[in-house]
């Protein structure tokens, strides 16, 4: 647990250790969340040192709002617009941008939300409160077939058929307007639970990931991450399920690996294209000692990788 915050902050020393922080550094934490993250980066900065924060979720912006320190400056902004904040910022290039991804515990624990299962609460499920369909009003229109893929495709529910079109029969009932609604209509179309795993537990990711676009906002975020990285800059990304982690590690592979070639190209060595980025360590994963406090970082997994360059350029 950090000062000042209202969770325990997953992959905390960890993520921010692997910026290895330059005390004059520009460094951008992209999903703020309640700012475990933040608030450790602005301990390691120096006076001249500044720190960018983007969060879309109101709450995190007001949380963030409450720091005075001139270092650092809260945006309210998605990650997927990182290139404009920069911008608007007079921001060209940066040391590090830290992206924590998905749900926060603080989102997951607001019954208001609607992002879980175990409180009944309007059916909201939106990061961004301030915009955007709720997953009420989706559910009441959505038709049966785009239902029944996204909850295959970004829930990777195996019971997706079923599933959306118990949710179809339901809402001619009912309309679908709280997560105990949505959780006990599920639980009747799987057949069988995965043990110790709520059988609405992948319904309410797909409903999450898609109404968000989480996976369409990383996949914009990444290549932005990577043209505003100086040479040597560090990209840090926190994963928390499958879709996400895959996404992170091919990308970061294709730019570590530059562009590809044909075979036997007669071309010497010091003339094949490098890639962008350099892969720092392995994946990094939670200690056990930090899933016992907090159990939700038992599936985080951390990427690393560098600017390529010459960082005294």
């Amino acid at each position: 647990m950090i000062v000042g915050s209202l969770h325990a902050t997953v992959l905390l020393h960890e993520a921010v250790e692997a910026f290895q922080v330059k005390p004059d550094g520009v460094y951008v934490d992209g999903t703020f969340g309640r700012g475990g993250h933040s608030r450790l980066i602005l301990e390691k900065l120096g006076a001249h040192g500044r720190l960018i924060a983007l969060d879309k979720d109101p709450a995190a912006v007001a949380a963030g709002q409450v720091i005075t320190d001139p270092r650092f400056v809260m945006v309210h902004s998605g990650f997927a617009l990182l290139t404009e904040v920069l911008r608007k910022l007079s921001v060209a290039e940066v040391d590090g941008v830290l992206l924590d991804l998905g749900v926060s515990s603080p989102q997951l624990d607001d019954q208001q939300r609607g992002f879980s299962f175990r409180f009944d609460s309007p059916l909201d499920m939106r990061m961004d409160t301030s915009s955007g369909q709720t997953a009420a009003e989706w559910l009441a229109e959505v038709e049966e077939s785009l239902l029944g893929e996204v909850i295959r495709d970004y829930g990777e529910e195996r019971f997706a058929k079923q599933i959306a079109r118990a949710l179809v029969a339901a809402r001619q009932e009912h309309p679908i307007v709280s997560t105990r609604q949505l959780s006990e209509v599920v639980a009747k179309a799987v057949r069988t639970r995965e043990p110790g795993k709520n059988p609405a537990t992948r319904t309410f990711q797909a409903i999450r990931i898609y109404l968000n676009q989480e996976l369409e906002e990383i996949a914009q975020v990444l290549p932005q991450c990577v043209d505003c990285l100086k040479p040597g800059g560090r990209i840090v990304v926190i994963s928390f399920h499958s879709l996400e982690d895959r996404m992170v590690k091919r990308f970061l592979r294709d730019m570590a690996q530059g562009d590809k070639l044909p075979r036997n190209l007669p071309i010497r060595a010091a003339e094949v294209p490098q890639g962008k980025l350099n892969l720092i360590g392995k994946a990094v994963r939670a200690t056990p000692l930090e899933v016992d406090a907090n159990p939700r970082a038992r599936s985080a997994v951390m990427r690393v990788a560098e600017r390529a360059g010459d960082a005294g350029d």
